[in-house]
Protein backbone atom coordinates (compact mmCIF):
# COMPACT_ATOMS: atom_id res chain seq x y z
CA UNK A 1 0.00 0.00 0.00
CA UNK A 2 1.45 3.35 -0.99
CA UNK A 3 2.02 5.95 1.91
CA UNK A 4 0.45 9.19 1.97
CA UNK A 5 1.70 12.24 1.53
CA UNK A 6 3.11 13.71 4.52
CA UNK A 7 1.77 17.10 4.45
CA UNK A 8 -1.19 15.15 3.69
CA UNK A 9 -1.55 13.39 6.72
CA UNK A 10 -0.89 16.34 8.98
CA UNK A 11 -3.22 18.55 6.93
CA UNK A 12 -0.86 21.49 6.37
CA UNK A 13 0.45 22.79 2.80
CA UNK A 14 3.49 22.09 1.60
CA UNK A 15 5.86 25.12 2.42
CA UNK A 16 3.92 25.19 5.91
CA UNK A 17 6.18 26.90 8.48
CA UNK A 18 7.10 25.09 11.70
CA UNK A 19 5.02 26.09 14.19
CA UNK A 20 2.01 25.56 11.35
CA UNK A 21 3.51 21.56 11.24
CA UNK A 22 4.01 21.38 15.49
CA UNK A 23 -0.07 22.78 15.81
CA UNK A 24 -1.16 20.19 13.09
CA UNK A 25 0.47 17.14 14.61
CA UNK A 26 -0.44 17.99 18.04
CA UNK A 27 -4.15 18.36 17.08
CA UNK A 28 -3.70 15.16 15.21
CA UNK A 29 -2.23 13.36 17.61
CA UNK A 30 -4.76 14.10 20.45
CA UNK A 31 -7.63 13.38 18.23
CA UNK A 32 -6.07 9.98 17.06
CA UNK A 33 -4.44 8.59 20.46
CA UNK A 34 -5.36 4.80 20.61
CA UNK A 35 -6.47 5.60 24.65
CA UNK A 36 -8.98 8.21 22.91
CA UNK A 37 -10.47 5.61 20.37
CA UNK A 38 -10.57 2.58 22.04
CA UNK A 39 -12.91 0.70 19.90
CA UNK A 40 -11.60 2.35 16.63
CA UNK A 41 -8.75 -0.28 15.45
CA UNK A 42 -7.52 2.03 12.48
CA UNK A 43 -6.53 4.86 15.31
CA UNK A 44 -3.36 3.33 16.14
CA UNK A 45 -2.39 2.81 12.69
CA UNK A 46 -3.25 6.86 11.77
CA UNK A 47 -1.68 7.39 15.22
CA UNK A 48 1.51 6.01 13.88
CA UNK A 49 1.54 7.43 10.46
CA UNK A 50 0.73 10.90 11.96
CA UNK A 51 3.79 10.58 13.79
CA UNK A 52 5.88 9.65 11.32
CA UNK A 53 4.52 12.52 9.32
CA UNK A 54 5.70 14.75 12.15
CA UNK A 55 9.17 12.93 13.10
CA UNK A 56 10.25 13.41 8.85
CA UNK A 57 8.70 17.06 9.10
CA UNK A 58 9.95 18.27 12.24
CA UNK A 59 13.94 18.34 11.07
CA UNK A 60 14.70 20.71 8.48
CA UNK A 61 17.38 18.83 7.12
CA UNK A 62 14.95 15.27 6.67
CA UNK A 63 12.36 17.90 5.48
CA UNK A 64 14.14 19.34 2.86
CA UNK A 65 14.69 15.96 1.60
CA UNK A 66 11.74 14.73 1.68
CA UNK A 67 10.53 18.06 -0.16
CA UNK A 68 13.34 17.21 -2.96
CA UNK A 69 12.54 13.27 -3.33
CA UNK A 70 9.35 12.49 -1.78
CA UNK A 71 9.29 9.02 0.26
CA UNK A 72 12.25 8.00 -1.31
CA UNK A 73 14.31 10.03 0.75
CA UNK A 74 13.84 7.90 3.99
CA UNK A 75 14.35 4.71 2.00
CA UNK A 76 18.04 2.86 2.33
CA UNK A 77 21.52 4.58 1.03
CA UNK A 78 19.40 7.87 0.29
CA UNK A 79 20.23 9.80 3.52
CA UNK A 80 23.75 10.99 4.34
CA UNK A 81 25.90 13.46 5.88
CA UNK A 82 25.14 14.82 9.68
CA UNK A 83 21.42 13.97 9.32
CA UNK A 84 21.63 10.34 8.37
CA UNK A 85 20.30 7.58 10.18
CA UNK A 86 20.98 3.99 9.89
CA UNK A 87 19.18 2.89 6.74
CA UNK A 88 18.05 6.53 5.43
CA UNK A 89 16.81 9.34 7.73
CA UNK A 90 13.29 6.76 7.84
CA UNK A 91 11.87 7.66 11.55
CA UNK A 92 12.39 4.25 13.96
CA UNK A 93 10.85 3.24 17.40
CA UNK A 94 12.55 5.36 19.11
CA UNK A 95 12.13 8.28 16.76
CA UNK A 96 8.34 8.06 17.42
CA UNK A 97 8.41 7.98 21.06
CA UNK A 98 11.15 10.85 20.97
CA UNK A 99 8.93 12.66 18.28
CA UNK A 100 6.06 12.08 20.92
CA UNK A 101 8.34 13.14 23.81
CA UNK A 102 8.97 16.79 22.79
CA UNK A 103 5.59 17.58 21.88
CA UNK A 104 4.74 15.78 25.44
CA UNK A 105 7.21 18.20 26.41
CA UNK A 106 5.85 21.37 24.98
CA UNK A 107 2.28 20.39 26.15
CA UNK A 108 2.56 20.09 30.08
CA UNK A 109 6.03 21.40 30.20
CA UNK A 110 5.36 24.12 32.31
CA UNK A 111 3.01 21.59 34.72
CA UNK A 112 6.21 19.54 35.09
CA UNK A 113 8.47 22.69 35.71
CA UNK A 114 10.30 21.30 32.77
CA UNK A 115 12.71 19.05 31.83
CA UNK A 116 15.83 18.17 34.54
CA UNK A 117 18.69 19.92 35.00
CA UNK A 118 20.19 22.92 36.83
CA UNK A 119 16.87 25.04 36.16
CA UNK A 120 14.40 22.36 37.50
CA UNK A 121 16.83 22.07 40.50
CA UNK A 122 16.49 25.59 41.05
CA UNK A 123 13.10 26.00 41.10
CA UNK A 124 12.88 23.29 43.64
CA UNK A 125 15.20 24.68 45.79
CA UNK A 126 14.06 28.30 45.70
CA UNK A 127 12.80 29.19 49.37
CA UNK A 128 9.29 30.40 50.75
CA UNK A 129 7.89 33.84 50.40
CA UNK A 130 7.08 35.67 53.51
CA UNK A 131 4.28 38.22 54.55
CA UNK A 132 4.23 40.93 57.29
CA UNK A 133 1.24 43.42 58.16
CA UNK A 134 2.12 46.24 58.87
CA UNK A 135 0.06 49.01 60.59
CA UNK A 136 1.00 52.91 60.07
CA UNK A 137 -0.41 55.91 61.47
CA UNK A 138 -2.29 58.61 59.03
CA UNK A 139 0.45 61.08 60.35
CA UNK A 140 3.26 58.08 59.58
CA UNK A 141 1.73 57.75 55.41
CA UNK A 142 1.84 61.36 55.36
CA UNK A 143 5.47 61.80 55.82
CA UNK A 144 6.92 58.19 55.21
CA UNK A 145 8.83 56.44 57.49
CA UNK A 146 12.00 54.05 58.15
CA UNK A 147 10.72 51.34 60.91
CA UNK A 148 12.30 48.24 62.04
CA UNK A 149 10.62 44.85 61.71
CA UNK A 150 11.41 41.79 63.48
CA UNK A 151 10.77 38.63 60.94
CA UNK A 152 10.75 34.85 61.93
CA UNK A 153 11.70 32.79 59.49
CA UNK A 154 14.36 30.00 57.86
CA UNK A 155 17.78 31.33 57.59
CA UNK A 156 21.48 29.62 56.02
CA UNK A 157 22.62 26.74 58.71
CA UNK A 158 25.49 28.40 59.95
CA UNK A 159 27.10 25.12 60.73
CA UNK A 160 26.73 23.88 57.61
CA UNK A 161 26.95 27.35 55.71
CA UNK A 162 23.83 26.29 53.94
CA UNK A 163 24.86 23.47 52.19
CA UNK A 164 23.14 20.66 54.57
CA UNK A 165 26.60 18.38 55.01
CA UNK A 166 28.20 17.95 58.04
CA UNK A 167 31.49 19.98 58.42
CA UNK A 168 30.43 21.91 55.02
CA UNK A 169 31.28 19.20 52.50
CA UNK A 170 29.75 19.62 49.43
CA UNK A 171 26.38 17.11 48.64
CA UNK A 172 27.13 14.99 45.70
CA UNK A 173 25.44 14.11 42.18
CA UNK A 174 22.57 11.82 43.03
CA UNK A 175 23.37 8.14 41.34
CA UNK A 176 19.59 7.79 40.57
CA UNK A 177 19.47 10.50 38.54
CA UNK A 178 22.61 11.42 37.64
CA UNK A 179 22.22 15.11 38.85
CA UNK A 180 19.30 16.03 36.84
CA UNK A 181 16.52 16.05 39.35
CA UNK A 182 14.48 14.33 37.13
CA UNK A 183 13.82 10.64 36.09
CA UNK A 184 11.93 9.34 33.08
CA UNK A 185 9.77 6.46 32.67
CA UNK A 186 8.14 4.93 29.00
CA UNK A 187 4.62 4.47 29.01
CA UNK A 188 3.51 2.45 25.64
CA UNK A 189 4.08 6.05 23.80
CA UNK A 190 4.70 8.46 26.49
CA UNK A 191 7.86 9.26 28.10
CA UNK A 192 6.81 10.78 31.21
CA UNK A 193 9.21 12.75 33.89
CA UNK A 194 8.55 12.50 37.72
CA UNK A 195 10.92 13.80 40.20
CA UNK A 196 13.70 11.77 41.36
CA UNK A 197 12.53 10.00 44.50
CA UNK A 198 16.45 9.48 46.06
CA UNK A 199 16.89 13.58 45.63
CA UNK A 200 13.71 14.98 46.09
CA UNK A 201 14.31 16.83 42.78
CA UNK A 202 17.84 18.23 44.13
CA UNK A 203 19.87 16.88 42.08
CA UNK A 204 22.19 16.05 44.73
CA UNK A 205 22.29 14.06 47.85
CA UNK A 206 24.27 14.17 50.81
CA UNK A 207 25.97 11.56 52.66
CA UNK A 208 26.59 12.74 55.83
CA UNK A 209 23.64 15.41 56.99
CA UNK A 210 24.60 18.44 58.98
CA UNK A 211 23.53 17.98 62.89
CA UNK A 212 22.08 21.46 63.50
CA UNK A 213 19.46 21.62 60.11
CA UNK A 214 19.42 17.50 59.75
CA UNK A 215 20.75 17.94 55.64
CA UNK A 216 18.30 21.36 54.84
CA UNK A 217 20.98 24.07 54.90
CA UNK A 218 18.48 26.25 57.08
CA UNK A 219 17.16 26.77 60.42
CA UNK A 220 14.54 29.31 62.03
CA UNK A 221 15.60 32.00 63.38
CA UNK A 222 14.57 36.34 64.21
CA UNK A 223 15.67 38.51 62.15
CA UNK A 224 15.38 42.09 62.23
CA UNK A 225 14.94 44.36 58.92
CA UNK A 226 14.78 48.39 58.65
CA UNK A 227 12.17 48.97 56.05
CA UNK A 228 12.07 52.38 54.22
CA UNK A 229 7.89 53.34 54.15
CA UNK A 230 7.84 55.79 51.48
CA UNK A 231 5.32 59.07 51.84
CA UNK A 232 1.45 58.41 50.61
CA UNK A 233 1.14 54.48 50.96
CA UNK A 234 -2.10 53.40 51.85
CA UNK A 235 -4.09 49.96 52.83
CA UNK A 236 -3.17 47.54 50.39
CA UNK A 237 -0.21 48.72 49.75
CA UNK A 238 2.75 46.14 49.26
CA UNK A 239 6.25 46.60 49.51
CA UNK A 240 8.90 43.93 48.30
CA UNK A 241 12.01 43.09 49.74
CA UNK A 242 14.01 40.70 47.61
CA UNK A 243 15.62 37.89 49.18
CA UNK A 244 14.74 38.46 52.44
CA UNK A 245 11.75 35.53 52.52
CA UNK A 246 12.94 31.81 53.72
CA UNK A 247 16.32 30.42 53.29
CA UNK A 248 16.50 28.26 49.50
CA UNK A 249 17.02 24.32 50.56
CA UNK A 250 20.73 23.57 50.35
CA UNK A 251 22.38 26.69 49.51
CA UNK A 252 18.85 27.40 47.35
CA UNK A 253 18.01 31.03 46.57
CA UNK A 254 15.84 32.63 49.16
CA UNK A 255 12.53 33.88 48.69
CA UNK A 256 10.88 37.22 48.67
CA UNK A 257 9.61 39.02 52.27
CA UNK A 258 6.53 41.14 50.83
CA UNK A 259 5.36 43.84 53.08
CA UNK A 260 1.63 44.82 53.59
CA UNK A 261 0.62 47.98 54.77
CA UNK A 262 -2.30 48.82 56.84
CA UNK A 263 -3.19 52.79 57.40
CA UNK A 264 -4.67 52.87 61.08
CA UNK A 265 -8.01 54.89 60.59
CA UNK A 266 -7.34 59.05 61.97
CA UNK A 267 -9.63 60.79 64.83
CA UNK A 268 -10.26 63.93 62.58
CA UNK A 269 -9.28 62.82 59.13
CA UNK A 270 -11.08 60.41 56.13
CA UNK A 271 -8.81 59.26 53.60
CA UNK A 272 -10.22 59.28 49.72
CA UNK A 273 -6.70 58.47 47.58
CA UNK A 274 -4.62 61.32 48.03
CA UNK A 275 -8.11 63.83 49.26
CA UNK A 276 -8.51 64.48 53.10
CA UNK A 277 -11.68 65.12 54.74
CA UNK A 278 -12.73 66.72 57.68
CA UNK A 279 -16.01 68.63 59.54
CA UNK A 280 -14.88 71.65 61.39
CA UNK A 281 -17.29 73.36 63.59
CA UNK A 282 -18.40 76.99 63.41
CA UNK A 283 -20.28 79.44 65.56
CA UNK A 284 -24.28 80.66 64.40
CA UNK A 285 -22.50 83.79 64.55
CA UNK A 286 -19.26 83.48 62.16
CA UNK A 287 -21.68 81.46 59.94
CA UNK A 288 -24.11 84.42 59.87
CA UNK A 289 -21.48 86.90 59.49
CA UNK A 290 -18.52 85.49 58.12
CA UNK A 291 -15.41 85.73 59.43
CA UNK A 292 -11.75 83.70 59.94
CA UNK A 293 -10.99 80.03 61.79
CA UNK A 294 -8.17 77.82 61.44
CA UNK A 295 -8.65 74.35 61.01
CA UNK A 296 -5.84 71.71 61.99
CA UNK A 297 -4.12 69.93 58.83
CA UNK A 298 -2.31 66.71 58.57
CA UNK A 299 0.95 67.96 58.73
CA UNK A 300 0.75 68.86 62.21
CA UNK A 301 0.35 72.60 61.09
CA UNK A 302 -3.05 74.66 60.80
CA UNK A 303 -4.39 76.85 58.43
CA UNK A 304 -6.70 79.87 58.02
CA UNK A 305 -9.76 79.68 56.00
CA UNK A 306 -12.05 82.49 55.49
CA UNK A 307 -16.32 81.93 56.06
CA UNK A 308 -18.23 83.80 53.52
CA UNK A 309 -20.86 85.52 55.49
CA UNK A 310 -24.70 83.24 55.42
CA UNK A 311 -22.88 79.94 55.27
CA UNK A 312 -25.24 76.72 56.11
CA UNK A 313 -24.17 73.14 57.58
CA UNK A 314 -22.15 70.59 54.16
CA UNK A 315 -21.10 73.55 52.86
CA UNK A 316 -18.00 72.67 51.50
CA UNK A 317 -14.14 74.68 51.05
CA UNK A 318 -11.53 73.14 49.50
CA UNK A 319 -7.48 73.52 50.55
CA UNK A 320 -5.37 73.00 47.34
CA UNK A 321 -2.43 70.76 48.41
CA UNK A 322 -2.89 70.27 51.65
CA UNK A 323 -3.87 65.99 51.61
CA UNK A 324 -1.39 63.06 51.33
CA UNK A 325 1.47 62.57 48.97
CA UNK A 326 0.97 60.46 45.48
CA UNK A 327 2.39 57.50 46.43
CA UNK A 328 4.76 57.76 42.91
CA UNK A 329 5.61 61.51 43.02
CA UNK A 330 3.19 64.07 41.52
CA UNK A 331 2.42 66.47 43.90
CA UNK A 332 -0.13 66.31 47.05
CA UNK A 333 -4.08 65.94 46.91
CA UNK A 334 -6.48 68.50 48.43
CA UNK A 335 -8.17 68.98 51.63
CA UNK A 336 -11.59 69.35 52.16
CA UNK A 337 -13.61 70.58 55.10
CA UNK A 338 -17.24 70.49 55.80
CA UNK A 339 -18.61 73.02 57.78
CA UNK A 340 -20.96 72.11 60.48
CA UNK A 341 -22.94 75.33 61.75
CA UNK A 342 -23.20 74.82 65.81
CA UNK A 343 -26.49 75.52 67.84
CA UNK A 344 -25.40 77.45 70.63
CA UNK A 345 -26.35 75.63 74.24
CA UNK A 346 -27.16 76.55 77.85
CA UNK A 347 -27.82 80.31 76.97
CA UNK A 348 -28.30 83.03 79.75
CA UNK A 349 -31.24 85.25 79.99
CA UNK A 350 -30.03 88.05 78.10
CA UNK A 351 -28.80 85.79 75.09
CA UNK A 352 -32.13 84.26 74.89
CA UNK A 353 -33.63 87.92 75.28
CA UNK A 354 -31.36 89.06 72.19
CA UNK A 355 -32.23 85.91 70.41
CA UNK A 356 -35.94 87.01 70.42
CA UNK A 357 -35.33 90.32 69.45
CA UNK A 358 -33.30 88.89 66.16
CA UNK A 359 -36.11 86.42 65.76
CA UNK A 360 -38.56 89.67 65.67
CA UNK A 361 -36.15 91.67 63.16
CA UNK A 362 -36.24 88.65 61.01
CA UNK A 363 -39.93 88.67 61.36
CA UNK A 364 -39.87 92.39 60.32
CA UNK A 365 -37.74 92.21 57.63
CA UNK A 366 -39.38 89.22 56.28
CA UNK A 367 -43.27 89.39 55.45
CA UNK A 368 -43.76 86.08 53.95
CA UNK A 369 -41.32 84.12 56.29
CA UNK A 370 -43.77 86.36 59.06
CA UNK A 371 -46.89 85.58 57.52
CA UNK A 372 -45.75 81.86 57.38
CA UNK A 373 -45.45 81.26 61.02
CA UNK A 374 -48.79 83.42 61.71
CA UNK A 375 -50.51 80.70 59.58
CA UNK A 376 -48.71 78.09 61.70
CA UNK A 377 -49.95 80.29 64.99
CA UNK A 378 -53.47 79.84 63.84
CA UNK A 379 -53.68 76.72 62.86
CA UNK A 380 -52.64 75.76 66.46
CA UNK A 381 -55.21 78.06 68.03
CA UNK A 382 -57.87 76.45 66.10
CA UNK A 383 -56.78 72.37 66.99
CA UNK A 384 -56.45 73.70 70.54
CA UNK A 385 -60.52 75.23 70.54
Amino acid sequence: MAKRDYYEVLGVARGASADEIKKAYRKKAKELHPDRNKDDPEAETQFKEVNEAYDALKDPERKAAYDRFGHAAFEGGMGGGAGARPGGFGPGQGDFASAFSDVFDDLFGDFMGGRGGAGARQRAARGADLRYNLRVTLEEAYTGLQKTITVRGSVACPSCEGTGAEGGAEPVSCPTCSGMGKVRAQQGFFTVERTCPTCGGLGQIIKNPCTACAGSGRVERERALSVNIPAGVETGTRIRLAGEGDAGMRGGPPGDLYIFIEVSPHHIFERDGTELHCRVPVSMPTAALGGDIEVPTIDGGRSRVKIPAGSQSGRQMRLRGKGMPALRGGGHGDMFIELAVETPVNLTSRQKELLREFEALSEDNNPESKSFFSSVKSFWDNMKG
